[in-house]
């Protein structure tokens, strides 16, 4: 919800007015360590509140969670804006690779996810997830800096990447720099 009210440039209001429900994490993308708050009906907030006390649900300190929350909440335009222009460059790199390898429809990034497709037959997307994982001593002595980066193998032809506050401009260079190490050493 956050990440498309930010990429919209709306209020989450405004997507939220549609639905009947509405679940917020608080986590990852909004950087507090846990959390979500759920939104809808009074009768149906109710009916969760007990089934999450049947399943055992509770915390004392929330308080605590939900400072780390608010703060999540107050900073969220700044914090995803920059996720946003990330995953962005991370694209960016990829279409200027020009790799036989991979390539990234540029219009379909809106938001922190970056959905790379892997093109003619060179690697699986679970082999390329995994080469970009490992780090080799010949990475090292070709670049210079051991990098490891994690993307989620998504179907047959995708791999998908996911920025979060917790990744810099400075390691989205390092994954771009990693994806055209292997790119290239792929086509060797």
């Amino acid at each position: 919800l956050m990440n498309a009210a930010v990429a919209q440039d709306v209020e989450p209001a405004r997507i939220a007015q549609h639905c009947d429900s509405v679940s917020l994490c608080f986590s990852k993308g909004l950087g507090a360590p846990a959390g979500a708050v759920l939104a809808g009906r009074r009768e149906f907030v109710a009916e969760a509140w007990r089934v999450r006390k049947l399943l055992g649900g509770g915390m004392r300190q929330a308080g605590v969670l939900a400072a780390a929350a608010r703060v999540g909440l107050e900073q969220a335009a700044e914090t995803l804006r920059r996720d946003h222009d990330n995953a962005r460059r991370f694209a960016e790199g990829i279409r200027e690779l020009d790799s036989p390898v991979c390539s990234v429809d540029l219009a379909a990034v809106e938001t922190n996810i970056v959905m790379v497709s892997i093109k003619g037959g060179w690697l699986s997307p679970t082999e390329l997830c995994e080469q970009l994982q490992a780090v080799s001593e010949e990475e090292l002595a070709k670049t210079g800096q051991a990098v490891s980066v994690l993307l989620f193998p998504w179907s047959a032809n995708t791999v998908r990447a996911v920025w979060h506050r917790d990744v810099s401009a400075h390691d989205t260079e390092l994954a771009k720099s990693k994806l055209e190490f292997v790119a290239r050493k792929c086509q060797e």
